[in-house]
């Protein structure tokens, strides 16, 4: 009953009222002459620092959902749960080049995502067009996934309902205020609010493994019940230690997740609004320090074990919601007033992600569908107008997803989502450093690793939900013919695939003397860096790319 958690709800309504002020001032903080363009709305005027970008792409990584969802899976499952400690660490070596890269021929001509890079690359509008699709479809249920956090803390907090319009107005009037100021203030807002965001983050973290563990008796005691709850389960895949089986699982999901996490249009959104490449090699060395993070907030899920956490029921009777064991474990284990703060860093934690990704979807429908497609002539400001109708537009599709679809069917979701992204590796990441692959190659083998990854995806059934098909992203090697129990992540496979089809295809095109267009790139645009003039658009290019930097 919510009366019995009116404390925790006045802290969490306090803070979350905080931070919505706080993303309604965003507009006049360092305020541009005019916000009417989508390098000031979308991108916070290319001018963000150190400090400033790494509090937006920390908070734009490290979201809801992993407060939740991870110590969630380490509580289900135990050492699986830990992959997505390893992936934050490989990723940010892989990409310390790559996006400086990125960030350098953004610079120069103006581009605000990443399908303007492959339009301008490749000389294709139809490639730029898959990969602007193919980001928006990946981001959508990825900010459906806020909602989840944020619903899991509400739950614990009995601020639920009988009806499915009570139950989710709490989530709806939270997305309706983030949907005002991330219209009136673009990207300034969540970068605002991520200072907020990380600093409670950290603090609860940091209380709750040095107190838990004294409570609990110890690290010992902990490990000790989480070992004993595994060795009772079913599942021979369950422990605190990985075994033959699920180790392939580990590693391919690990990397395919690290190789992933940076080709998000939220991510890319992060990285195009620093001010110069310093701040992104700055940026790149200091992030694993959220990793450090991630680990503590993962082994919340064996402290849950050690404390009998009991998950709240699910939607469907019969069922659990395990993404209410974090919330449930500080409701029974701190005061009231510190739960309520700890409730507050879940629910902000999913207002800055949700933010930045619902900018980036917009401003992929804007620049590579309105303005490729509909209105070639379209002006900065109905560039910017249409960015944030859009956005708009993505927040409200995000939470049709929560109310009309089971949540745990918008967790799988997600997983889909990572196999999806990864297909646009070869255009994008690889774009930066080759132009070998032929476009009409790189189409095929977008085509060739979506249909297998899809194929591979509806063929996973998953027992706890009793859903037949697309229940995961673990695919069993038995199906391939292997004389194993082994599983293997789809997106490596499907993502493998991809490069080899577009390998083949570009060799077979060039050896046909296919046209492969003219590169509007120049080796000397991937090392620009601030202060270094635009490039002047030629009569087929964006106007935007004549824009002078701000000194």
């Amino acid at each position: 009953m919510w009366r019995d958690h009116l404390t925790e709800i006045i802290v969490f309504s306090a803070l979350f009222l905080l931070v919505s002020g706080m993303g309604f001032v965003a507009a006049r903080w360092r305020a541009p002459k005019d916000m009417a363009h989508l390098d000031e709305w979308g991108l916070g005027g290319r001018s963000f620092g150190g400090w400033i970008t790494w509090f937006l792409v920390g908070g734009d990584l490290y979201t809801a959902y992993t407060f939740v969802a991870v110590p969630a899976l380490m509580f289900g499952a135990g050492a699986a749960g830990f992959f997505a400690v390893p992936y934050t660490i490989v990723i940010y070596p892989l990409v310390f080049l790559v996006l400086c890269r990125l960030w350098s021929v953004s610079h120069r001509h103006g581009f605000v995502t990443p399908a303007d890079f492959v339009r301008r690359r490749f000389d294709s509008p139809v490639l730029a067009l898959l990969i602007a699709i193919t980001g928006i479809v990946a981001t959508m249920p990825y900010i459906a996934l806020q909602l989840v956090g944020i619903e899991a803390v509400l739950k614990t907090m009995g601020v639920t309902g009988d009806s499915a319009v009570a139950r989710h107005l709490p989530i709806i009037i939270a997305f309706a205020i983030l949907a005002a100021y991330t219209y009136q203030s673009g990207l300034r807002a969540p970068a605002l609010i991520a200072f907020v965001k990380d600093s409670l983050i950290y603090v609860v973290i940091l209380v709750a493994v040095i107190y838990l563990p004294y409570k609990l008796g110890g690290w010992g005691s902990i490990f000790d019940a989480a070992d004993a709850k595994f060795a009772a389960s079913p599942n021979p895949n369950d422990g605190i230690l990985l075994n033959a089986n699920n180790q392939l699982q580990y590693v391919t999901l690990a990397f395919g997740s690290a190789l992933a996490l940076f080709l998000y249009p939220h991510s890319i959104t992060g990285v195009l609004a620093s001010r110069n490449r310093d701040v992104i090699k700055r940026n790149m060395s200091a992030l694993p320090a959220y990793s450090l993070l991630l680990g503590l907030i993962a082994l919340l899920g064996f402290m849950a074990i050690a404390a009998g956490v009991k998950p709240l029921p699910g939607a469907k009777e019969g069922t659990v919601d395990s993404n209410t064991v974090v919330p449930v474990l500080f409701d029974q284990q701190f005061p009231d007033w510190f739960a309520g703060v700890a409730y507050a860093a879940i629910g902000i934690g999913a207002l800055v992600p949700a933010a930045i990704m619902s900018i980036a979807a917009a401003n992929l429908f804007t620049r590579n569908i309105y303005k490729e497609y509909l209105k070639r002539d379209a002006s900065p400001a109905q560039e910017a107008n249409v960015s944030k109708i859009t956005s708009l537009v993505v927040k409200v599709g995000a939470v049709a997803c929560i109310v009309f679809l089971d949540p745990q069917f918008s967790i799988d979701l997600q997983l889909i989502g990572g196999v999806i992204i990864l297909q646009t590796l070869p255009a994008v990441a690889l774009g930066l450093y080759t132009r070998w692959f032929h476009r009409g190659a790189l189409i095929a083998g977008w085509v060739a690793g979506m249909g297998l990854g899809m194929w591979m995806l509806y063929q996973i059934p998953n027992p706890a939900s009793k859903r037949a098909h697309f229940g995961g992203s673990a695919f069993p090697l038995s199906d391939f013919g292997f004389d194993t129990k082994k599983t293997i992540y789809v997106g490596i496979v499907a993502v493998l695939v991809n490069l080899v089809v577009a390998a083949l295809v570009t060799l077979v095109l060039r050896a046909a003397k296919v046209a492969e267009g003219v590169d509007g790139t120049t080796p000397d645009d991937y090392f620009a860096d601030e202060g270094d003039p635009r490039v002047t658009p030629g009569p087929d290019r964006d106007a935007d790319s004549a824009r002078e930097p701000v000194a």
